[in-house]
């Protein structure tokens, strides 16, 4: 890239992170009522992020070989039991995360 690439790559990216970040609290102002769609939005987005998320960690693992889906059927239990414990979104895939690591790193690997 040349040099001018380079400083018009740069400012495309900080407009873009400047313009989401800002935008949102430009359209819907705390002085203006949500619109519906935008509370529904807000309700169903993190779940059915939750749910893209499980589908596309899950989305390669073979039941018939390897270590048969074994250390992720774990984690995901590890991961179902610290959130009910704690309550906590990240605690929840961060310990899983590790744990999973751990697994396929030593147990399974």
């Amino acid at each position: 890239m040349t040099v001018t690439q380079s400083i018009l790559t740069i400012a495309a990216v900080v407009l873009g992170t400047v313009a989401t970040r800002f935008l949102p609290f430009l359209l819907f102002p705390d002085s203006r009522e949500l619109p519906p769609f935008i509370r529904y939005l807000g309700k169903i987005l993190p779940y059915a992020v939750m749910g893209l998320l499980v589908v596309y960690s899950l989305k390669d693992v073979s039941l018939f070989s390897g270590s048969h889906g074994i250390p992720e059927a774990i984690a995901l239990l590890c991961i179902t039991a610290l959130h009910l414990w704690k309550k906590s979104m990240l605690l929840s895939i961060a310990g899983g995360t590790i744990f999973y690591m751990f697994l396929v790193q030593t147990i399974f690997g």
